[in-house]
């Protein structure tokens, strides 16, 4: 194995975010500076261990990179982002995985002359074969990244071509691996040239002006007109102008794929709220709403439950919060539809994927609709002829592109690193779509199925009472499991993707080991940790036989000394289980289990973050979106 592939299977992706402006004088609310400035304020959730940006001085003939490890708002003190001048500027936040945290290591990164300037989200594969060629060429280089790489490879090429785009583009076809990349250049300081494979790129369209971003709230301040760069897409962008193309095709006619954005920067902005974490929490009766008329007005979801009802072996995959989405899924499926779903984690999708043909079916659930996991595990599964069917929340991103069928969430952005309302809206979404397909395999009855999605279209008004009920009772409980080490989140059945997420939540941003369950296991080892006052929380659906049930596992928690946590239906008894502390849920059909019981265990995971003292916003060593291998 050469050392681009053992990079390829070993090391972790680099996680950041871009944003760059080209605007003529005086027309833009704000100087480019603080634009750009602005925009990494926004995009800080992909990461933030470092910052930094590149400016076209015109006057000077130079190009000023101000870059440092640290949070964005520490280096605008220290270094000035939104006071540089220049109309021609990109930026990066980056969240590190190799080359550590550090001055150098952050981005922008500059070749030997200084003509050019680049940033990049993703991983060059070959970096280390470019690298060596380029040294032998008499190359100095000041970092320990891959990224750095390409602006020499840039400066080498163009000693060749003398043409900055030609330059860019021969270095683009060079590399291997997956990225979003922006280029400034002394030679043509009016254009930002950019790139996009497996990263996710957008484009802004303004008067007078054009910007570009790894995210749309990025960029909502300023326009609402969106062109969204697709994998294998290469251009530049000018104060008044769009160059497009794809490297097989050829030219894109930009003006068909420009769309509006119909949500505004209130909506990917805290709202008045402290955390983006608990506005997004408050936001899911809404989301769950939007999801809802989503499905009714799409005619793909029949499509997908007929596609379902005729394939050999479904197979579900994801990654994260998406993965327990897609437990759920399974589960429900096996019980309605009568089917065997193949759940499996999007990483290891090697395992699976050689076992497929054409008769199969592969959901892949990603909010995003760029996990890099996932993203491999449908190209592989689709290589060998299995059909797609996506669940995402990101119209035009790469999952969605290259499957089958689409059945988005509409969730709307979500900002905070933690997802909230990815999981309600994903289960709402694949609750739905497994009642269909129950009723197209006639295991299900047309009468149950009506009643079925009249207690789906009930989930915003049930959830809106559950984040009522217990916003209060959690923040008080916050305080007491906040001096806490360890947590088990425990249930059976259709409730245990819900413990699962619930301990994720907790462990990710309160920094408490959490470790979700299946009850019934938990007395094969987990219970041996068991001590007094250990906080063990139920999640315990509307299900009387996984009532009682649960109610042993219980009293064996007890036995040992436990404190007894449950979120449970208001027309159970909590005095017959002898539970300590209750959260209520309003009652409904056991399905909406995941909506229901999820949102008491969002708000105890945000509470005891912030009782003990973390920013629930910015967990550490995680970020947003998982954009690489």
């Amino acid at each position: 194995m050469g050392i681009s592939e053992c990079h390829k299977y070993l090391w972790d992706p680099e996680l950041c975010g871009i944003i760059g402006i080209t605007a003529l004088p005086g027309t833009t609310p704000y100087s480019p500076a603080e634009i750009v400035y602005r925009g990494l304020l926004r995009l800080e959730y992909r990461g933030y261990d470092s910052a930094g940006i590149a400016s076209i001085d015109n006057t000077r003939r130079k190009i000023i990179v101000l870059k440092g490890a640290g949070r964005i708002e520490y280096l605008e003190k220290k270094l000035g982002f939104s006071k540089v001048s220049g109309n021609t500027i990109i930026g990066h936040t980056r969240w590190a995985t190799h080359g550590k945290p550090s001055d150098n290591n952050a981005h922008p990164h500059t070749d030997c002359s200084g003509a050019f300037a680049i940033v990049h989200n993703g991983i060059i594969q070959n970096y280390m074969e470019i690298k060596q060629m380029l040294i032998e060429k008499g190359h100095k280089f000041s970092s320990e990244t891959d990224t750095e790489v390409v602006v020499h490879l840039i400066e080498e090429y163009y000693k060749k071509y003398r043409d900055v785009y030609q330059a860019f583009k021969k270095t683009i076809l060079t590399l291997k691996g997956s990225y979003a990349i922006a280029l400034v250049s002394l030679y043509e300081p009016e254009k930002i040239f950019f790139a996009r494979k497996d990263s996710p790129l957008v484009i802004g369209i303004g008067k007078g002006f054009n910007l570009l971003a790894s995210d749309i709230p990025a960029l909502l301040e300023y326009t609402r007109e969106i062109l969204i760069v697709h994998d294998n897409e290469i251009g530049y962008i000018t104060p008044l102008t769009i160059h497009l193309e794809n490297l097989e095709k050829g030219v894109v006619d930009v003006k068909k794929r420009i769309r509006t954005i119909e949500w505004g920067i209130e909506d990917a902005s805290k709202g008045g709220y402290p955390h983006f974490m608990l506005k997004e929490i408050h936001e899911q009766p809404r989301a769950i709403r939007d999801t809802l008329y989503g499905i009714q007005s799409d005619h793909m979801m029949q499509k997908a439950a007929s596609l379902l009802a005729n394939a050999d072996k479904i197979y579900i995959t994801a990654a994260g919060t998406s993965y327990y989405a897609s437990l759920y899924y399974s589960i429900l499926t096996s019980i309605m539809a009568k089917r065997t779903v193949f759940h499996f984690i999007a990483s290891e999708y090697m395992v699976f994927a050689e076992t497929v043909d054409k008769d199969d079916v592969l959901i892949v659930v990603s909010q995003s609709g760029e996990t890099i996991d996932s993203l491999m595990a449908l190209r592989a599964f689709k290589k060998n002829g299995a059909k797609i069917i996506a669940v995402s929340n990101v119209i035009g991103s790469a999952i969605p592109r290259e499957s089958d069928i689409v059945l988005y969430t509409r969730a709307g952005p979500e900002i905070g690193v933690a997802a909230t309302k990815t999981f309600t809206t994903q289960t709402t979404l694949l609750a739905w779509l497994a009642v269909t397909h129950a009723l197209n395999e006639g295991t299900l009855r047309e009468s149950e199925g009506k009643e079925l999605y009249k207690w789906l279209l009930n989930t915003p008004d049930l959830v809106s009472k559950t984040i009522a009920w217990n916003e209060h009772k959690t923040k008080e409980l916050a305080k007491w499991l906040s001096k806490k080490g360890n947590t088990y989140y425990l249930s059976r059945g259709i409730g245990l993707p819900v413990a699962l997420e619930g301990a994720l939540k907790l462990k990710e941003i309160a920094y408490i080991h959490a470790e979700g369950y299946p009850a019934g296991e938990s007395k094969h080892g987990p219970i041996a940790l068991v001590e007094k006052d250990y906080p063990v929380i139920f999640v315990i659906p509307r299900d009387q036989r996984l009532v009682k049930l649960i109610h042993g596992n219980i009293q064996e928690m007890k036995a040992r000394g436990a404190t007894t946590i449950a979120v449970l239906p208001d027309d159970i008894s909590a005095e017959e289980l002898d539970l300590d502390y209750v959260f209520r849920v309003p009652s409904s059909h056991w399905i909406l289990t995941p909506m229901t019981h999820t949102p008491p265990l969002q708000l105890l995971a945000y509470y005891t973050a912030v009782e003990r003292g973390y920013d629930p916003d910015k967990p550490r060593n995680l970020a947003k979106t998982v954009t690489v291998e």
